[in-house]
């Protein structure tokens, strides 16, 4: 059983680490959030401005307004997996935030990072083990989402 004097020393303990916790909130740097949302948002814009454009691209090229968004979407995967592997993605990602992280665009900079991260490994156990392992989750979950829903479709006609 504590004493009273480390009972007190334990209460003096606990009033400096709050005091500590104070000073450091009081400290910390307001973060721009309106400044954050209106980068993310233009960003995250451009980056559709950009896919709408691939889109007309595409339908002058002879694809139908069903079959385009397949070659648009492929098209923004590949620019933003060269921008992540030239090192481009990183500073437009850290500029824009969620503008960067949220479209497709995004997501195939996630893949890529982390296959970069792991390239010293080798290709299979390296690049190939570790590049789904962000992406892993969210491609089982699209997968699942997909027959669930289809199956609920399939039922209801």
């Amino acid at each position: 059983m504590p004493s009273l004097k480390d009972k007190q020393a334990i209460k003096q303990q606990q009033a400096l680490q709050q005091e500590y916790k104070d000073l450091a909130q009081r400290q910390k740097p307001k973060r721009p959030v309106v400044r954050n949302v209106c980068v993310a948002f233009l960003v995250g814009g451009l980056i559709c401005v950009i896919g709408q454009a691939l889109a007309q691209f595409y339908l002058r090229l002879g694809f139908s307004v069903e079959d385009v968004g397949s070659p648009t979407t492929a098209t923004l995967i590949l620019i933003a997996a060269i921008l992540t592997g030239l090192g481009i993605y990183d500073v437009i990602g850290q500029f824009a935030g969620a503008g960067a992280a949220v479209p497709v665009t995004g997501f195939a900079n996630s893949v890529v990072s982390a296959a970069l991260e792991y390239k010293r490994e080798g290709l299979v156990l390296g690049v190939g083990a570790k590049m789904f392992s962000l992406a892993g989750p969210v491609l089982v979950f699209g997968t699942v989402t997909a027959f669930v829903i289809g199956i609920i479709k399939a039922l209801l006609r």
